[in-house]
């Protein structure tokens, strides 16, 4: 049974964030003799082949994404656009459903894993080819906002809704503020392309596939997945940690250079992945507030809204006091090569999926600054059901911090001697050595095949 190959075509959501997790679930099923058909938009192919570790078995396919009214010539991922046209790209991801069919039909593969295009189900089974949710958003995620149990569709989602979890979801440290709440319901509202709306998009993908499967162990999140499972009445696949390959280059000389200034673990590494844009006032609390820490620091993140540059946007007289210690860059960073260095003690992290699967095996300690949707009960489940970061506080009234809240978050998960710096640093090494146990991915991986074959 486990020597029977599999033929699978992947099209997540065009967003990095969604592609990249992909890439890597490639690399692991490409790894046990699988064959992978990735279809991608085609301008975003050059920033996703150095990852693929195995070109014999992993084929990147380039879709010309059509123009849809409004977006700006060319964009093609989430990553080109700002948040409010997010749902034109997913109209035009809906658009390439001609394309897909064309090539499915070609191709004959055995699967097909997606997670936004929910037209998918339906063409996958008219072709006779079964249809997998692979779900990079976390389970508890979409357990505590998805569940049918709140009868979006019927009844629609309220703030009030949210401040409560779904019927029958597992005991958990998710609770959410009236901000959040209010910020969730709108989005789950909003239309997400073509006229669906995110929560209807969302039902419908999970409601027509074969099975669904989420990028974790059950270790982990076990009771957030089987109550989705109970509630969509699917299978669930856990493809297990889907820890990424370290990356074969080695990091750049000026960061190398740069790096090696400081002694072990004393850098604070603050990144807020490829979307985030912080409004102003509060990219210059963040900023002062790692000032105020005393350590150094290396801040990599978009201009915050308004600012042509990263450094127009920096408090008056910033980078004189902090010159030789605290470095401001508004590029691309190698984030995953960043973390593994030996200076970096603290990572300061927006809580997106992908960068908290990277942090979670390795040293550094975590400071939790989610943003927005998923980020928001990822950073509750990482600070209160596994306990390996700290939160940073925010007002309740608009969710706003000052540079004090991050201060104090960073020097509590710096401060060795400290009771929570010692219990989030004792959960972190535990599960840290968890994640990285050999074994633990071919187990998983193994069992996820297996239960490909049982569908």
């Amino acid at each position: 049974m486990a020597d029977k190959t599999f033929h699978i075509a992947m099209y997540p959501w065009f967003a990095l964030g969604h592609i990249t997790p992909f890439v890597h679930l490639a690399n692991k099923l490409a790894e046990n003799g699988h064959k992978i058909s990735f279809f991608l938009p085609a301008k975003t192919l050059h920033r996703v082949e150095a990852f693929n570790l195995h070109p014999d078995l992993v084929t990147f396919i380039p879709i010309i994404v059509p123009h849809v009214e409004g977006l700006p010539l060319g964009a093609e991922t989430t990553n080109d656009v700002p948040f409010p046209l997010h749902p034109l790209i997913m109209t035009a991801m809906d658009c390439t459903e001609p394309d897909i069919e064309a090539y499915l039909r070609e191709l004959k593969p055995h699967f097909v894993f997606f997670d936004f295009a929910c037209w998918l189900p339906a063409l996958t089974r008219k072709l006779g080819i079964k249809s997998v949710v692979y779900c990079v958003i976390s389970s508890g995620t979409i357990g505590y906002l998805l569940s049918p149990a709140r009868k979006i569709i019927e009844r629609g989602l309220t703030s009030l809704d949210l401040l409560e979890p779904p019927k029958g979801f597992p005991s958990s440290s998710i609770k959410l503020r009236m901000y959040e709440a209010q910020g969730l319901a709108a989005v789950t509202k909003m239309d997400y392309g073509s006229g669906i709306s995110f929560a209807e998009r969302h039902l419908k993908s999970f409601s027509d596939c074969d099975a669904i499967g989420f990028k974790t162990c059950k270790e982990i999140e076990g009771p957030y997945c089987e109550y989705i499972g109970k509630q969509f009445e699917k299978p669930m696949l856990y493809a297990g940690p889907v820890v990424p390959e370290p990356p074969k280059m080695a990091l750049e000389e000026r960061w190398e250079r740069l790096l090696s200034n400081f002694e072990a673990k004393t850098l604070i590494f603050c990144t807020f992945g490829s979307e985030c844009v912080l409004k102003k006032d509060q990219f210059q609390e963040l900023v002062l507030g790692l000032e105020l820490t005393g350590l150094p620091f290396l801040v990599a993140l978009k201009p915050p809204t308004g600012a042509q540059t990263i450094e127009s946007a920096l408090p008056e007289g910033f980078q004189e006091r902090v010159k030789g210690t605290g470095f401001i860059y508004g590029g691309w960073v190698p984030q995953q090569l960043i973390l593994r260095h030996p200076s970096v003690g603290c990572f300061v992290t927006h809580c997106g999926s992908g960068s908290l699967a990277e942090a979670m095996v390795n040293d550094c300690q975590l400071v939790l600054v989610p943003h927005v949707g998923d980020q928001i009960i990822n950073a509750r489940l990482m600070a209160g059901d596994l306990r390996i970061g700290v939160e940073v506080e925010k007002s309740e009234k608009d969710g706003l911090f000052t540079k004090d809240d991050v201060n104090k978050a960073v020097k509590a998960v710096m401060d060795g001697d400290s009771e929570l710096g010692k219990e989030v640093r004792a959960n972190h090494a535990k599960w840290k050595e968890f994640l990285l146990a050999p074994g633990l991915e071919n187990y998983y991986i193994n069992d996820f095949v297996m239960k490909l074959n049982n569908l």
